[in-house]
C-alpha cells in the first residue's frame, strides 16, 4: 500500500468487515477514516501510528474494548465511538489534547473516568443511552459547549458538576433518574438549551429564571410547583413565571411550614398539607399493590388537582378515582405494573396531563378519546408495537412522548391533523423507515426519533434538529 501512502481520506462504511488489514496503520498522511457500520470486534496494532488523522469514525460496530494506545493519536480532533458495546473508556484517552468532538452514545458505559474531565479542548460529549449512575466533574473543560446524558440513570446532578462549565450551550439530561436541580444550574450563563424531560424533579429553583434560555424541556416530571398550563406555554413564560417566584421562594425558605401528617388505621401516611396547600394526593413510592381507602376519604371536601400514584405495584387503576373527575388535572402513573387502561380513567374529562411511563401496556382503549383537554402523555418504557390509534383523534395534546417501546410506524396523515402537537419523542422504537409525508406535520418543535433501525434521515440530519428533518422529509415526498 505504499503506493497509497498519501492516501488522506478513506471510507469503508456499511460492509461486514470483522477486522481491519493491518496495512492501513502505514497510511502515514490519512486525516480522515470513516469505518461505521461494520462488525468490527477490536482495533488491529500500529492503528496509534496514523499520526495526521484527525477524524475517526467506528461507530456501529462491536468494540467491547477501546486500546490505551489510542491517546498516542495526537491529532485527533473527532472520534465516534457509539453504538458498540464498550463498558468502559481507557484514562487515557484524556491525553488527546486536541479532541474537540468524543461520542460514546449507545454503548454499556457504567461511568467514565475522571481524566476526561481534563480535556481542555473538549467541545461536545455524547455519553446518550449508556447505563451512567454518577458524573465526573469537569474541572479543565472550559470550552465544553454541548453535554449530552440523555437515558442514563444518573441519580445525582451537583454543584461540582456543573461550576465548571462556563462556555456550555447544551445540556441535555433527559430520561435519568434526577429527583432536584441544584442551585447553580443558575451559574451557567450561556446554557441556551436545557433538557430536564422525564426524570423525578418535582420542583425547580427559581433561580433558573435568570438564566437565557432558548429551550427548556420539562415534560415527563412530577413537578408540584409549576403549574401544567404555564408549562404548556413554552419556555419564555416558565422562566418568567420563575422570575416572579424568586421573592416568595426566599419567604418561604425562612417560614418553615411544619407537615401536618395523620395515620390512618392502614397504616398509610395522608399529608395534609399536602393536599390543602398543593392540591396533590401524594402515594407515591410505597411499592404498594392497592391505593388505601382512606386516601380517597381524605379527599372529601377538598379540592384536588393533582394525583401522584408513581413507583408502586399497581396492576390496576383504582376504581376511586373516578370520584376526582371534575377537578384532577394531571395524573402520575409512572413505574407501575399496568397491563391495561380502565375506564375510571377514562371520565376524567379534565385531565390535561398524563404519565403511563414505565408500565406493561401494549394498547390504549378507544374510550380515551372522551378526554379532550388531554395535551401531554407520557407513554415510554412500555410495549407499544404500534402508535395508538385513539391519539390520533385527541386534538388538544400537545406532546406525545412513546420514546423506548417497539413501535414500529406511525401515520402521518393522522399525526397531520394533530394540528397542537409541538413534541413528538419515538426515540428507541422499530422504526424501519420514517415516511416522507411525516415532513408535511410542520406543527412539530420537537421531534425525536434517535435510536431507531431507520437508515434515512442519517444522524448527520437529525443532529441538525426538528427543522432540517422535516425539510429533508418533505424533499423526499414523491412529486
Amino acid at each position: 500500500m505504499t503506493s497509497d501512502s498519501c492516501l488522506p481520506l478513506l471510507f469503508l462504511i456499511h460492509n461486514k468487515l470483522k477486522i481491519l488489514p493491518e496495512e492501513i496503520t502505514s497510511l502515514k498522511n490519512l486525516r480522515m477514516l470513516h469505518l461505521q457500520h461494520n462488525e468490527l470486534t477490536c482495533i488491529p496494532e500500529g492503528f496509534e501510528h496514523l499520526s495526521s488523522l484527525e477524524d475517526l469514525d467506528l461507530s456501529s460496530n462491536r468494540l467491547a474494548t477501546v486500546p490505551a494506545d489510542f491517546a498516542l493519536l495526537s491529532s485527533l480532533l473527532r472520534l465516534n465511538l457509539s453504538s458498540n458495546q464498550l463498558k468502559n473508556l481507557p484514562a487515557e484517552i484524556s491525553r488527546m489534547k486536541r479532541l474537540k468532538h468524543l461520542d460514546c452514545d449507545a454503548n454499556l458505559l457504567e461511568a467514565v473516568p475522571p481524566d476526561v474531565g481534563s480535556m481542555e479542548s473538549l467541545e461536545l460529549l455524547y455519553l446518550r443511552r449508556n447505563k451512567l449512575r454518577v458524573l465526573p466533574e469537569f474541572p479543565s473543560c472550559r470550552q465544553l459547549k454541548e453535554l449530552h446524558l440523555a437515558e442514563n440513570q444518573i441519580e445525582k446532578l451537583g454543584a461540582e458538576h456543573l461550576q465548571h462549565l462556563q462556555a456550555i450551550l447544551v445540556l441535555d439530561l433527559r430520561g435519568n433518574k434526577l429527583r432536584s436541580v441544584p442551585e447553580e444550574m443558575a451559574l451557567l450563563q450561556s446554557l441556551e438549551r436545557l433538557d430536564l424531560s422525564n426524570n423525578d424533579i418535582s420542583s425547580l429553583p427559581c433561580s433558573l429564571g435568570n438564566l437565557h434560555l432558548k429551550f427548556l424541556a420539562l415534560e415527563g416530571n412530577p413537578l408540584r410547583t409549576i403549574r401544567r398550563e404555564i408549562i404548556a406555554k413554552g419556555t419564555q413564560e416558565v422562566l418568567k413565571y420563575l422570575r416572579s417566584k424568586i421573592k416568595d421562594d426566599t419567604t418561604n425558605q425562612n417560614d418553615s411550614v411544619p407537615e401536618t401528617a395523620m395515620t390512618l388505621p392502614s397504616e398509610a401516611r395522608v399529608n395534609i398539607h399536602a393536599i390543602a396547600t398543593l392540591k396533590l394526593l401524594d402515594y407515591s413510592d410505597k411499592q404498594a399493590t392497592l391505593i388505601p381507602d382512606d386516601l380517597f376519604d381524605a379527599t372529601k371536601n377538598t379540592l384536588v388537582t393533582s394525583i401522584n400514584f408513581s413507583k408502586n405495584q399497581l396492576s390496576e387503576i383504582p376504581q376511586r378515582i373516578v370520584e376526582l373527575k371534575e377537578m384532577v388535572l394531571d395524573i402520575n402513573l409512572s413505574f407501575n405494573k399496568l397491563s391495561f387502561i380502565s375506564h375510571e380513567l377514562c371520565l376524567l374529562q379534565k385531565l390535561t396531563f398524563l404519565d403511563l411511563r414505565n408500565n406493561f401496556l401494549s394498547s390504549l382503549p378507544e374510550e380515551m378519546s372522551s378526554l379532550t383537554k388531554l395535551q401531554t402523555i407520557n407513554l415510554s418504557f412500555n410495549r407499544f408495537k404500534v402508535f395508538p390509534a385513539v391519539l390520533y383523534g385527541i386534538s388538544t395534546l400537545e406532546a406525545v412522548l412513546i420514546s423506548n417501546n417497539q413501535v414500529g410506524s406511525v401515520d402521518p396523515q393522522k399525526m397531520k391533523l394533530m394540528e397542537n402537537l409541538n413534541t413528538l419523542d419515538l426515540q428507541n422504537n422499530d422504526l424501519l423507515q420514517i415516511p416522507p409525508e411525516l415532513g408535511n406535520c410542520v406543527q412539530l418543535r420537537t421531534l425525536l426519533l434517535d435510536g431507531n433501525p431507520f437508515r434515512v434521515p442519517r444522524a448527520a440530519i437529525l443532529m441538525k434538529g426538528t427543522a432540517a428533518v422535516l425539510e429533508y422529509l418533505r424533499d423526499r415526498i414523491p412529486a
